[in-house]
């Protein structure tokens, strides 16, 4: 997928992925790779949150998606909008290279104790 962490803290994380190999047939913007996009970046937000010895597993996503991209770099800033002891959601925005919303998104994570090793 490509993507790259620009940013990483509790309460905003930034990265960019690239256009190009996400792609439906017609060669615009996969949706599914902006989904993939947004929970990358709030799962790590959350991760993050969550604190060590703890993790973070996504229950729920929705996206909307506003436009087409087709060359570049989309960027998402997923912003934490609430983080509990047992849940971290984020509403994340991803953007194309002319600041044009892209895809907006909400994802929720379960934090829970990590397993013992």
């Amino acid at each position: 997928m490509g993507v790259e962490y620009l940013e990483v803290s509790a309460e905003r994380v930034v990265g960019r992925m690239p256009v190009k190999g996400n792609t439906q047939p017609y060669g615009l913007l996969h949706g599914g790779a902006s989904c993939v996009l947004a929970e990358t970046l709030g799962s790590a937000g959350s991760a993050m949150h969550a604190g060590p010895g703890r993790i973070a597993v996504g229950i729920e996503i929705n996206a909307t998606h506003h436009r087409s991209a087709t060359d570049g770099y989309v960027t998402g800033v997923a912003t934490r909008a609430h983080g509990g002891r047992t849940l971290a959601t984020y509403d994340i925005v991803i953007t194309d290279e002319q600041d044009r919303r892209v895809c907006t998104a909400r994802l929720t994570c379960m934090l829970r104790d990590a397993p013992a090793t």
